[in-house]
């Protein structure tokens, strides 16, 4: 057979053989009357591991292409020929021509062992269920009565909500704005993809951080966008990078986490802030910033975001309450000029026709309650244990094998290994010792960097995967 795997490329070889032999089945060169190659066979003829081969069979019979009877070997399903007068279509040609791309291959992985597998979990980066205001939101929707409507809402979300944020942006993050100037989101998340389909063109050029969140977005990709990174340091971004990058490919668009970033936990110093700023107004470009995190500083410092900072209306500013509340509650806001907000509530009821109401009344009684003070004091005192928790641990299981900065918020920590290891060997071994992570190369350009979360998982759980990546460290080394 003349074929070999193009080992290069991010989709996975199992995915390539399937459209091999599917491009193969519908040009003849696999003819309906003959079996197709046993696994074993193409196993060994392609140099392969036969669970490839099986899998990539399984992906063809899922499709209703091929037919497998134990005793008759693997054929060709008699249904796309028109024998039974049905035609399967070829689902994996539709599947690979969409414009919205899927996932990188690693972080489906990650996923997916997460969603499988019972393991200690380092790498997602939503709170544990402990951390959750359950009490609370049991209360709102157990001792009020729901008054608001069952139908559709106002198109950029519910007004009460919208003044009720007004108010909580306005004492918690200094942020000035107005009801008329807020979209509801499901997340951030989606505001992000509202932003980049509505607002951006395919050819235009963003900048994003390098490490950030936002490198392992395909939206970016999807839309047609060219990305490009600035460099980080322990105090951020440097500012003066954008006006070389904008020199060179005329930047339409800077993305930006600021405060306890996402994945190394720094926060933009005030300077480089106000920097920053005075150039987006010198060069006309719009600054997205993206705050999950403003609200768990550990030494109870009041962060100032760069939203409270603009005088000149050049910040888009997203958050929600899904790294301080509940990832499931859905709920997340943009902030920005009129225009602009109903520009991107027109698209958002093109996909969903507005947010649902049920849960815009939890988390609008929620942010209205002297509750949430309690809350956010409660989670940052708990996330600072479990911060403390990781730090001792990686001190102490690692010592000289990796460096990093201990975060002042957030929820990551971004460590450097000083070993030489290939990451993804690595996260293998991990991964078979009941631990996972999010290696460094799935969010930005730099080798040798590991991203732990420790929101996920409580102190003894910390402790225990630490030690077992250790281990998995460890066995690499001899």
């Amino acid at each position: 057979m003349n074929w070999t795997p193009n080992r290069s490329d991010k989709k996975a070889i199992y995915k390539q053989l399937a459209e091999f032999i599917e491009t193969g089945i519908a040009d003849g060169s696999f003819p309906p009357d003959k079996p197709l190659p046993s696994e074993r066979y193409l196993a060994k003829g392609l140099n392969l591991n036969r669970s490839t081969v099986v899998a990539a069979y399984d992906e063809l019979e899922s499709n209703g292409l091929i037919q497998r009877k134990r005793g008759s070997g693997t054929t060709i399903s008699k249904d796309i020929w028109g024998i039974t007068k049905k035609r399967i279509p070829s689902w994996n040609r539709y599947i690979n021509a969409g414009t919205f791309l899927p996932n990188l291959p690693i972080t489906q992985k990650i996923r997916r062992e997460m969603t499988e597998r019972n393991l200690i979990n380092l790498a997602s980066g939503e709170l544990s269920q402990d951390l959750f205001p359950t009490d609370i939101l049991r209360k709102i929707t157990s001792n009020r009565s729901f008054i608001g409507s069952l139908g559709h809402d106002h198109p950029q979300g519910n007004e009460i909500l919208r003044e009720t944020i007004t108010n909580h942006v306005k004492k918690y993050r200094r942020i000035n704005t107005s009801p008329s100037s807020i979209l509801i989101t499901s997340g951030a998340q989606q505001a992000l993809h509202l932003v980049v389909q509505c607002l951006l063109k395919p050819g235009d050029a963003v900048a994003i951080e390098d490490p950030s969140y936002h490198y392992q977005l395909p939206i970016f990709k999807s839309a047609g966008v060219k990305t490009f990174y600035l460099p980080f340091d322990k105090d951020g971004m440097d500012p003066g990078e954008l006006i070389d990058l904008h020199k060179k490919h005329r930047i339409k668009m800077l993305f930006i986490n600021p405060d306890f970033q996402n994945p190394t936990g720094v926060t933009l110093l005030k300077s480089r802030k106000k920097k920053l700023l005075e150039i987006s107004s010198e060069l006309g470009i719009p600054v997205i910033e993206d705050d999950p995190y403003s609200l768990t500083s550990f030494n109870d410092d009041e962060v100032e975001t760069l939203k409270s900072m603009d005088s000149n209306g050049n910040v888009l500013y997203i958050s929600s309450l899904s790294k301080i509340v509940a990832s499931g509650l859905r709920i997340g806001w943009i902030i920005g000029p009129t225009s602009v907000i109903e520009r991107l509530s027109d698209a958002k009821q093109q996909i969903d026709f507005g947010h649902a109401s049920y849960t815009q009344w939890i988390a609008n009684d929620f942010l209205d309650s002297k509750d949430f003070q309690y809350h956010i004091v409660n989670l940052r005192a708990k996330l600072e244990k479990r911060r403390d928790q990781i730090v001792d641990d990686l001190s102490y299981y690692l010592k000289d094998q990796i460096d990093f900065t201990i975060p002042q918020g957030g929820i990551h920590i971004w460590c450097k290994l000083n070993t030489g290891i290939n990451d993804m060997r690595l996260l293998e071994e991990s991964i078979k010792r009941d631990v996972i992570y999010l290696p460094g190369t799935t969010m930005g350009s730099k080798k040798e960097y590991v991203r732990f979360t420790y929101a996920k998982e409580t102190e003894s759980a910390i402790h225990e995967g630490i030690k077992r990546f250790a281990d998995a460290l460890k066995s690499m080394e001899k």
